[in-house]
């Protein structure tokens, strides 16, 4: 993503679009297990003061008629979502006593 992905009112977080505006739960996942604590805390730090704000600007579209920066916006605050059990409760990104915990789906919610 080279060009700019998320509503403007959330330019402060497009540097974290790349990375973390993934489709999938099972990408998300992935990225989790794959990133640094460290970096997983600089991208919850930046972004969890403002998903009440990126949820707000949501849900002023149907769910149904989202414009695909809504889209990826909402994208970044699933990512977050899984990323915060890592940072809030477990302070690594591997659940604890989850042996080699996968996830795959085999359907994704929309969106």
């Amino acid at each position: 993503m080279t060009s700019t992905v998320l509503p403007p009112a959330f330019e402060d977080l497009e540097r974290f679009a790349e990375s973390w505006c993934l489709a999938t739960e099972t990408e998300r996942w992935t990225k989790r297990m794959n990133t640094p604590l460290a970096d997983m805390r600089l991208f919850y730090d930046a972004c969890f003061p403002r998903v009440e704000d990126a949820i707000t600007y949501c849900d002023k579209f149907p769910l149904d008629d989202l414009p695909e920066d809504a889209i990826n916006l909402l994208r970044l605050v699933y990512s977050l979502v899984m990323v915060s059990m890592a940072i809030e409760i477990f302070q690594q990104a591997k659940p604890v006593d989850s042996a080699d915990a996968e996830l795959e789906r085999v359907a994704e919610p929309w969106p």
